[in-house]
């Protein structure tokens, strides 16, 4: 320990008197490298055996600066005092450029937070990065082929934030081969808590696959790829190992477009994070500024929720930004049993909406909920399940031959992506008169009401604080179950048609992720709750 401690305060006053960290390494001399100022040509990657990617500068559109990524890290993983913090850094920041802001925007981000809960580089990062990938930058990296020798052209993705913001969204969404490298220095752990410093170099791992990779048999023929500007070239000890070196133009890189979803490596089903919009300078300062106001009018909007009916209350609520669209015709109510009416699950106040649109009281049933999301629900108290199909069905059927009309979410989960998850057959097994299946789409502008690692009692204030959000509802023809009573059809079959039907309806697509999948990415465990009171 006590040698931490002779690393960390040396590299402490160097990161604010001299921009560094330890003694660096010279860069190396522009006039070493042959120097393209374009594209580099798709036969020239398919010959190279070996590409060196400058992430920041070649890959991302945005290179002019990656403040809002450590702000994303400040305050998904910090809170909103850090990333305060960080915003009134930003004019110093700014003035200093290069390394040096990296490192001090690193240490403010960074600064306290515990290693083994950081979570934010595989569950907030890689949306906002795979949405500023270039189109031509991936494509150029993706035709990396093959060379003379028959084998794929190795890759080392350098980039200045530290690895553990950059790694999992190169690794598990770009899919990088396991021979690549992923050249970004490690932020220093001390009792457990990053230190806000970056270690100098790439990693002992990385130097050595990155050292196999340039002076070994492939160490001939190294291309780089950057874009806008000359620092990967004078401020990178990579690019001294590149025979030539591909600079794209600004001009050039301002006509690339955006990766498509449909062509991500690796669908993007999950993330998680607070903030629904990138935390540019501008924006954070219009969030910061809004907060207040829009914590005074999530209150506003519960009490006129709770005291007013439905056709008031909308009317007033959509004067403040709250509004909803009905699709679709609601269906007559049953004569004789309640009806079951089956919906995906975007967030906590789905049957709130079905009930607005029903004109009609509702019975939610959740696996889980916060007490203060019950005391501020306007549809009354929800009927807890235990995640026992027996125990669950009996819940759920005496509801019905009670006459309620009951909401179910079979998802399990939410999912803020145009996905569906999995949906649990046991709906399909419980109504005499079929059931309806609810198509639900959600717009914010502002904060997401989910969250998988955060505190979730504050899923339904943070979507009321918003400064305008629409939900959208549409009511699918009813799906026959007498087949699954009969034994003429399995649940599964049917479950799986309502889901086929709601996502052609909202133009998703189905997959058979789960609950437990969603909660082990993006928050490390199984999200079942085990503590009684606790939420999920």
């Amino acid at each position: 320990m006590a040698g931490a401690h002779k690393f960390i305060f040396p590299n402490f006053l160097s990161l604010f008197f001299h921009g560094g960290c330890g003694a660096a390494l010279p860069p190396p001399h522009p006039s070493d490298v042959l120097v393209h100022k374009r594209a580099p040509p798709s036969a020239r990657l398919t010959d190279a055996t070996a590409l060196v990617v400058d992430v920041d500068g070649g890959l991302l559109l945005s290179s002019g600066s990656l403040f809002p990524y450590f702000m994303l890290v400040a305050t998904e993983a910090g809170g909103l005092l850090r990333g305060l913090l960080l915003l009134l850094l930003y004019p110093f920041i700014a003035f200093i450029g290069g390394d040096m802001a990296v490192r001090a925007m690193a240490f403010v981000a960074f600064c306290g937070l515990r290693a083994t809960r950081f979570r934010a580089g595989r569950a907030v990062l890689p949306r906002w990065l795979l949405e500023d990938v270039g189109l031509e930058a991936f494509d150029a990296v993706r035709r990396r082929a093959s060379g003379a020798a028959g084998r794929r052209a190795a890759v080392v993705w350098a980039s200045r934030m530290p690895r553990v913001m950059v790694e999992p969204f190169l690794k598990e969404y770009l899919e990088a081969d396991v021979a690549d490298v992923v050249a970004a220095r490690e932020m220093t752990v001390l009792w457990g808590l990053y230190t806000g410093l970056m270690e100098e170099g790439d990693g002992e791992a990385a130097s050595e696959a990155r050292k196999k990779i340039m002076e070994g048999p492939v160490g001939d023929d190294v291309v780089g790829f950057s874009g806008g500007s000359m620092e990967f070239l004078c401020n990178n000890t990579l690019s001294s190992s590149c025979k030539e070196v591909y600079v794209v133009s600004a001009e050039e890189k301002s006509k690339w477009r955006p990766l498509p979803r449909h062509e991500y490596p690796r669908p993007l089903v999950f993330h998680d994070g607070r903030l629904a919009f990138l935390p540019t300078p501008l924006a954070t300062v219009a969030m910061l500024v809004w907060l207040p106001l829009g914590a005074a009018l999530a209150v506003t909007r519960i009490a006129v929720a709770m005291a007013l009916p439905y056709k008031y209350a909308t009317l007033i609520l959509a004067a403040t930004g709250q509004s909803w669209r009905l699709r679709g015709s609601p269906p007559p109510p049953p004569s004789s049993r309640g009806q079951l009416y089956v919906c995906n699950h975007r967030t906590l106040i789905d049957p709130v909406y079905v009930s607005i649109a029903l004109d009609r009281p509702v019975r939610a049933v959740s696996y889980s909920l916060s007490r203060l999301s019950e005391l501020i629900s306007p549809i009354g108290r929800t009927v807890h399940l235990a995640r026992d199909r027996a125990h669950d069905g009996a819940a759920m059927a005496r509801l019905l031959a009670g006459g309620a009309h009951v909401v179910v979410c079979p998802e399990g989960t939410t999912c803020r992506e145009p996905y569906l998850l999995r949906f649990s057959p046991l709906f399909a097994e419980l109504s005499g008169d079929g059931v309806v299946p609810v198509a639900l789409a959600v717009e914010t502008a502002m904060f997401h009401g989910t969250t998988a690692g955060g505190w979730k009692s504050m899923d339904a204030l943070y979507y009321l604080a918003n400064p305008r959000m629409c939900y959208t509802v549409e009511f699918l023809g009813r799906v026959d179950t007498a087949p699954v009573r009969d034994g003429s059809a399995a649940s599964t079959d049917v479950a799986n048609r309502v889901q086929r039907l709601m996502a052609t309806s909202l133009g998703y697509e189905c997959t058979m992720l789960t609950r437990k999948d969603k909660y082990l990415m993006l928050a490390g465990n199984d999200g079942v709750v085990r503590a009684k009171g606790a939420a999920c």
